[in-house]
Protein backbone atom coordinates (compact mmCIF):
# COMPACT_ATOMS: atom_id res chain seq x y z
CA UNK A 1 0.00 0.00 0.00
CA UNK A 2 2.32 2.65 0.78
CA UNK A 3 4.95 1.26 -1.89
CA UNK A 4 1.74 2.37 -4.46
CA UNK A 5 1.09 5.67 -2.77
CA UNK A 6 4.63 6.79 -2.97
CA UNK A 7 4.68 5.14 -7.01
CA UNK A 8 1.88 7.65 -7.08
CA UNK A 9 3.47 10.77 -5.24
CA UNK A 10 6.44 10.48 -7.53
CA UNK A 11 4.71 10.35 -10.87
CA UNK A 12 2.61 13.47 -9.76
CA UNK A 13 5.57 14.97 -8.69
CA UNK A 14 6.84 14.53 -11.64
CA UNK A 15 4.04 15.96 -13.65
CA UNK A 16 3.77 18.90 -11.48
CA UNK A 17 7.10 19.75 -11.90
CA UNK A 18 6.71 19.70 -15.68
CA UNK A 19 3.41 21.83 -15.96
CA UNK A 20 4.90 24.07 -13.52
CA UNK A 21 7.95 25.16 -15.68
CA UNK A 22 5.66 24.61 -18.78
CA UNK A 23 3.76 27.37 -17.39
CA UNK A 24 6.66 29.48 -16.30
CA UNK A 25 8.57 29.45 -19.58
CA UNK A 26 5.38 29.90 -21.53
CA UNK A 27 3.86 32.94 -19.34
CA UNK A 28 5.77 34.01 -16.98
CA UNK A 29 4.50 37.68 -16.36
CA UNK A 30 0.35 37.10 -16.61
CA UNK A 31 -1.10 35.30 -14.06
CA UNK A 32 -0.84 31.76 -14.74
CA UNK A 33 -3.96 29.44 -13.70
CA UNK A 34 -3.33 27.06 -11.28
CA UNK A 35 -3.02 23.39 -11.89
CA UNK A 36 -4.15 22.25 -8.35
CA UNK A 37 -7.45 21.86 -7.97
CA UNK A 38 -7.49 22.81 -3.97
CA UNK A 39 -5.36 25.99 -5.09
CA UNK A 40 -7.15 29.27 -6.11
CA UNK A 41 -5.29 31.06 -8.92
CA UNK A 42 -4.36 33.55 -6.79
CA UNK A 43 -2.51 31.42 -4.17
CA UNK A 44 -0.84 29.36 -6.90
CA UNK A 45 1.23 32.63 -8.23
CA UNK A 46 1.89 34.29 -4.75
CA UNK A 47 3.73 30.67 -4.30
CA UNK A 48 5.22 30.35 -7.32
CA UNK A 49 6.34 33.77 -6.99
CA UNK A 50 7.61 33.51 -3.88
CA UNK A 51 5.50 36.26 -2.52
CA UNK A 52 5.76 36.41 1.60
CA UNK A 53 1.93 36.69 2.10
CA UNK A 54 2.08 35.72 5.04
CA UNK A 55 4.54 38.84 6.68
CA UNK A 56 7.30 35.62 7.44
CA UNK A 57 9.90 38.56 7.25
CA UNK A 58 8.10 41.13 9.50
CA UNK A 59 11.16 40.77 12.07
CA UNK A 60 13.59 42.17 9.75
CA UNK A 61 11.61 44.17 8.46
CA UNK A 62 10.83 45.98 11.87
CA UNK A 63 14.50 45.96 13.15
CA UNK A 64 15.49 47.41 9.61
CA UNK A 65 16.93 44.15 8.06
CA UNK A 66 16.20 45.12 3.97
CA UNK A 67 15.37 42.97 1.03
CA UNK A 68 18.53 43.05 -0.99
CA UNK A 69 16.52 44.34 -3.55
CA UNK A 70 14.92 47.16 -1.28
CA UNK A 71 18.78 48.52 -1.14
CA UNK A 72 19.62 47.99 -4.94
CA UNK A 73 16.54 50.55 -5.66
CA UNK A 74 18.61 52.81 -3.95
CA UNK A 75 22.58 52.19 -5.26
CA UNK A 76 22.94 55.59 -6.46
CA UNK A 77 21.55 57.65 -3.42
CA UNK A 78 24.06 55.30 -1.03
CA UNK A 79 26.87 55.23 -3.55
CA UNK A 80 27.36 51.46 -3.34
CA UNK A 81 30.63 50.19 -5.08
CA UNK A 82 30.69 48.07 -7.68
CA UNK A 83 31.10 44.64 -4.79
CA UNK A 84 28.37 45.69 -3.25
CA UNK A 85 25.98 45.85 -6.25
CA UNK A 86 27.55 42.28 -7.09
CA UNK A 87 27.48 40.59 -3.34
CA UNK A 88 23.89 42.39 -2.99
CA UNK A 89 22.90 40.42 -6.33
CA UNK A 90 23.95 37.61 -5.60
CA UNK A 91 22.25 37.19 -2.08
CA UNK A 92 18.98 38.59 -4.34
CA UNK A 93 19.66 35.78 -6.75
CA UNK A 94 20.11 32.94 -3.87
CA UNK A 95 16.70 34.16 -2.43
CA UNK A 96 15.08 33.90 -6.24
CA UNK A 97 16.44 30.45 -6.03
CA UNK A 98 14.89 29.50 -3.01
CA UNK A 99 11.48 30.88 -3.51
CA UNK A 100 11.36 29.09 -6.46
CA UNK A 101 12.68 25.91 -5.18
CA UNK A 102 10.27 26.21 -1.85
CA UNK A 103 7.58 27.16 -4.64
CA UNK A 104 7.27 24.33 -6.72
CA UNK A 105 7.75 22.27 -3.41
CA UNK A 106 4.27 23.54 -2.11
CA UNK A 107 2.62 23.00 -5.18
CA UNK A 108 3.61 19.75 -5.35
CA UNK A 109 2.60 18.67 -1.87
CA UNK A 110 -0.35 20.30 -2.41
CA UNK A 111 -1.47 18.45 -6.05
CA UNK A 112 -0.21 15.30 -3.98
CA UNK A 113 -2.60 16.06 -1.15
CA UNK A 114 -5.30 16.23 -3.52
CA UNK A 115 -4.70 13.60 -5.25
CA UNK A 116 -4.65 11.40 -2.48
CA UNK A 117 -8.40 13.02 -1.35
CA UNK A 118 -9.60 12.40 -4.71
CA UNK A 119 -8.61 8.68 -5.29
CA UNK A 120 -9.45 7.82 -1.17
CA UNK A 121 -6.46 6.85 -0.64
CA UNK A 122 -5.49 9.20 2.33
CA UNK A 123 -5.09 8.23 5.81
CA UNK A 124 -3.89 9.73 8.91
CA UNK A 125 -0.64 9.21 8.58
CA UNK A 126 0.07 10.10 4.95
CA UNK A 127 -2.07 13.54 6.51
CA UNK A 128 0.22 13.66 9.07
CA UNK A 129 3.31 13.27 6.82
CA UNK A 130 2.49 15.92 3.73
CA UNK A 131 1.27 18.64 6.32
CA UNK A 132 4.61 18.00 8.03
CA UNK A 133 6.39 18.83 4.81
CA UNK A 134 4.74 21.82 4.28
CA UNK A 135 5.56 23.00 7.46
CA UNK A 136 9.36 22.35 6.59
CA UNK A 137 8.92 23.98 3.61
CA UNK A 138 7.76 27.19 5.47
CA UNK A 139 10.67 27.00 7.74
CA UNK A 140 12.81 26.68 4.69
CA UNK A 141 11.08 30.13 2.86
CA UNK A 142 11.18 31.80 5.98
CA UNK A 143 15.06 30.93 6.71
CA UNK A 144 15.78 31.88 3.14
CA UNK A 145 13.60 35.63 3.46
CA UNK A 146 15.67 36.54 6.83
CA UNK A 147 18.86 35.25 5.78
CA UNK A 148 18.62 37.31 2.37
CA UNK A 149 17.48 40.39 5.24
CA UNK A 150 20.78 39.28 7.20
CA UNK A 151 23.20 38.96 4.62
CA UNK A 152 21.86 42.11 2.60
CA UNK A 153 22.50 44.35 5.86
CA UNK A 154 25.96 43.34 5.93
CA UNK A 155 27.00 44.72 3.17
CA UNK A 156 26.05 48.38 4.21
CA UNK A 157 28.09 50.42 6.07
CA UNK A 158 27.03 52.26 8.86
CA UNK A 159 26.70 55.51 6.64
CA UNK A 160 25.00 54.01 4.02
CA UNK A 161 22.63 51.62 6.52
CA UNK A 162 21.85 55.23 8.05
CA UNK A 163 21.04 56.85 4.61
CA UNK A 164 19.00 53.87 3.78
CA UNK A 165 16.56 54.05 7.23
CA UNK A 166 16.09 57.98 6.37
CA UNK A 167 14.83 57.17 2.69
CA UNK A 168 12.52 54.30 3.91
CA UNK A 169 11.21 56.81 6.24
CA UNK A 170 10.88 59.61 3.72
CA UNK A 171 8.94 56.96 1.27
Amino acid sequence: MIKKVLQLAFIVSLSAVTQTLRAQQTDSVAIRHSTVKILTDEQYNAILNGDDVNNLAYVAKLYRYPYPDQILKYRTHLKLSPQQITRLNEINATLKMKKTEVGLSVVQNERMIDSLFRTRRINESVIVFYTNRYGLYQGEYRGALLIACYNSRKVLNPVQLNQFNELLNHN
